[in-house]
């Protein structure tokens, strides 16, 4: 396997740049790899045994492309590091490409049409806008392109419309967040849900999740349904939030599948004279550190996080490696992560870490240390 250290910085490289070379080959039982970096063209040679190397990483040659819908906030970087570093343990895979699609659904259509151009022989891609994606995977795998969609689902078959959509349980974080909230709020609640775009799979599945749990009326829904849509999008997001807080005198809970992205709107409650409410989201040291500073003035405010799923790209990496080098494919098919934090349970404490940037996401398995020079 490559060094970690070598894998992470091959990762932090394709952050700032469409393309990173990745050169050698899996085929003999000790062979040199050469890394070509995509800066200066300075090389550096290791021997990679094949005892090393993961069975996802088979022996022919493959060129991969990761294609995110949009990739502007510190998640996406760091996603984005982690499915760089992944691909990085298999010298099978000579050549590497990111595409960002900058929120705009076309230009994410376009960034898979052009690879496909290319010639890449695998993709990974991120289908923000959901089903309007799906024409473009399908094109993508009749033309005998290994295409893994990851996260939101497109719609559409595997083995028809592409070879595999690799998931997160997103219904499982729905019934831990509603576990939780029955748990503290056996009286019922008010609850108001925030999730990305309109429609997205995610939101969708997770409000699944935490209905079943939730199944007595005493737990009422506020706000747009089935939620707020912010596109995961801080801006659009504190906006968002700040309207609700206008309009509903009453908010118990605030459940959010991007919680950091809520830390800048938050502080409105107190303008109103009001706690900050109990709130079930996905992890992130800014919210974490966040909780810290404000959890003392504001009675209300408990928190329980799940994984923001960084790594979920991991296994659609792998997948689609194995695919294309002729690897073992794995077994599992779905990412999944347990409770993360939760200010109720002294067993998983809320994790502040000061001495880094509050864009980081400490369930990830990247470090924080390496999360932090990524986002230098």
């Amino acid at each position: 396997m490559l060094k970690t250290h070598r894998r992470v910085s091959m990762a932090l490289a394709a952050v700032g740049v469409s393309a990173l070379v990745l050169a050698g080959c899996a085929s003999a039982t000790t062979e040199t790899a050469t890394t070509e970096t995509a800066a200066g063209g300075n090389t550096e040679e290791e021997t990679t045994s094949n005892a090393d190397l993961p069975s996802w990483c088979g022996p022919n040659e493959a060129s991969l492309g990761l294609l995110d819908g949009f990739g502007g906030n510190s998640w996406r970087l760091i996603t984005t590091a982690a499915g760089a570093d992944e691909v990085a343990k298999c010298p099978s895979i000579t050549s590497y490409e990111y595409a960002d699609g900058q929120g705009d659904t076309q230009k994410a259509i376009s960034d898979i049409q052009g690879m496909v151009a290319k010639g890449i022989d695998a993709l990974v891609v991120f289908p923000d806008a959901g089903p309007a994606m799906l024409p473009a995977l399908r094109s993508a795998y009749e033309a005998g392109v290994v295409t893994v969609p990851y996260r939101v689902f497109p719609d559409g078959e595997a083995g028809v419309d592409y070879d595999l959509w690799v998931g997160a349980d997103f219904f499982a974080d729905g019934v831990s967040w509603g576990n939780w909230i029955k748990a503290n709020f056996p009286d019922g609640a008010k609850i108001l849900f925030l999730s990305g775009p309109a429609g997205n799979s995610q939101g969708v599945t997770e409000r699944e999740g935490f209905e079943s749990v939730l199944t007595d009326a005493k737990y009422e829904m506020i706000g747009e349904q089935p939620f707020e849509v912010t596109n995961w999008d801080p801006a659009l997001s504190q906006t968002v939030l700040t309207a609700a807080i206008a309009k509903y005198p009453q908010i118990d809970v605030i459940v959010s599948d991007f919680g950091p992205s809520l830390v800048g709107a938050l502080p409105e409650f107190q303008k109103a004279g009001r706690s900050i409410p109990a709130m079930t989201a996905s992890d992130g040291n800014v919210l974490a550190c966040f909780w810290e500073d404000n959890k003392d003035a504001n009675p209300d405010f408990k928190l329980m996080t799940v994984p923001t799923g960084n790594d979920n790209v991991r296994l659609a990496v792998q997948h689609a490696v194995a695919r294309a080098t002729g690897g073992v494919i794995p077994t599992e098919t779905a990412w999944s992560g347990p409770v993360f934090e939760d200010s109720t349970d002294p067993a998983k404490p809320v994790t502040c870490r000061t001495d880094l940037p509050g864009g980081l996401y400490l369930s990830a398995e990247m470090s924080g240390e390496d999360q932090a020079e990524l986002l230098k």
